[in-house]
């Protein structure tokens, strides 16, 4: 992809929405708020999101009428997808550590241009910390250039979930794991140099990662999923759907690596045949696919773990159909030890809400 030759207006008026975004939650956090929830008690939602969402929105349509937006807090509809230009907006990436008063929160803006992620800008407000950068132009933090360390593997800090390390990460003996909340300002930092790579073993969604993939490529380095496909922003789903592994290239190198070595868990769902893991599926998994199910399923280092069967009328997250109840995804089949097939079940209550049994 070619990089235009000026980005400053875009830069500029990126990093000015996120700081009035960030005035905005400080002032909730001041104040007060309720707290509502999407799909269940992980998956929170405040006044603070939607009214930064709607903030960054409206100064985005303003200042580039003919680009595109894709926000967590905005309804998503077809339209963007006719768009080179798309910006791809996270108002509050870790709403939880938002809510529990943590300061591993932050506001991401990227913008994508044909499916690339070209722009990013993160601020995390509590340490009033700007991260922005440009592909072909470099990072800034606090406006002083900045990029990757030159720390070795396995020597490097590997940024993680505190959720996914506290349930079960702790497990495995990877050296340098550092748990904290928003992906985004993991990314953030791994660009600044303050971490090295990242990985995680549940699914994203392109606004928890736009901006930090921006960021992490202006530096230099690349963001794949797990298995080192490329990730295309502003697609049909916006959701990966499986883990994913960003930072220094070499470092992602090593890591992927180890991974597979350690035999460190991933979920992977809505699998069809196109996916590396649907060999592991079993006979009856790939049965119920053809017969219009969406199979979900767990696996470490070529083993299968547990797996699941969802029928769903609808899913306003973009993992199935797009018809009917939203309500009604029903649970025909799990499979797998209680510990995996509990991990792959609560994944899965954030991508259908509450599930049925049949």
């Amino acid at each position: 992809m070619t990089t235009p030759r000026d980005y400053a207006q875009e830069r500029a008026v990126a990093e000015t929405l996120a700081r009035q975004a960030a005035e905005l939650l400080l002032h909730h956090r001041r104040t007060g708020f309720q707290t509502e929830h999407k799909t269940s008690a992980d998956d929170p939602v405040t006044v603070a999101d939607r009214e930064a969402s709607e903030l960054i929105v409206a100064g985005l349509r303003a200042a580039f009428p003919g680009d595109g937006i894709l926000s967590e807090e905005l309804l998503d509809t077809a339209e963007r997808l006719s768009h080179e230009r798309v910006w791809i907006i996270d108002p509050i990436d870790g709403t939880s550590e938002y809510v529990k008063g943590s300061p591993d929160y932050c506001v991401s803006i990227g913008l994508s241009v044909n499916g690339e992620a070209l722009l990013g800008v993160v601020l995390a407000p509590e340490g009033d910390e700007l991260f922005s950068g440009v592909v072909g132009e470099g990072v800034w933090k606090n406006g002083v250039r900045a990029g990757f360390s030159n720390r070795p593997a396995p020597y490097s800090v590997i940024a993680v979930s505190d959720t996914e390390h506290a349930r079960e990460l702790n497990r495995y003996p990877l050296p340098s794991m550092v748990p904290s909340g928003s992906i985004a300002l993991k990314m953030a930092r791994i660009a600044a140099g303050e971490a090295d790579a990242t990985f995680t073993m549940s699914p994203r969604s392109e606004w928890d990662i736009a901006a930090g993939m921006a960021l992490i490529a202006a530096a230099g380095g690349v963001s794949t999923r797990r298995d080192g496909t490329r990730i295309v922003l502003n697609s049909p789903r916006p959701h990966i759907l499986r883990g994913i592994l960003a930072g220094r290239t070499d470092v992602v190198t090593w890591l992927r690596a180890e991974l597979l070595r350690l035999h460190v868990p991933e979920q992977v769902h809505t699998v069809t045949a196109a996916d590396d893991v649907w060999a592991l599926a079993p006979a009856e998994g790939k049965k119920s696919v053809e017969a219009g199910a969406n199979l979900h399923l767990r696996h470490a280092g070529g083993e299968l773990l547990a797996w699941a069967l969802v029928r769903a009328g609808a899913d306003p997250e973009g993992a199935g159909p797009k018809s009917g109840d939203p309500r009604s995804a029903v649970l025909e089949r799990m499979e797998g030890e209680a510990q995996h097939a509990e991990m792959l079940r609560r994944d899965m209550i954030r991508i259908y809400g509450p599930l049925n049994l049949p």
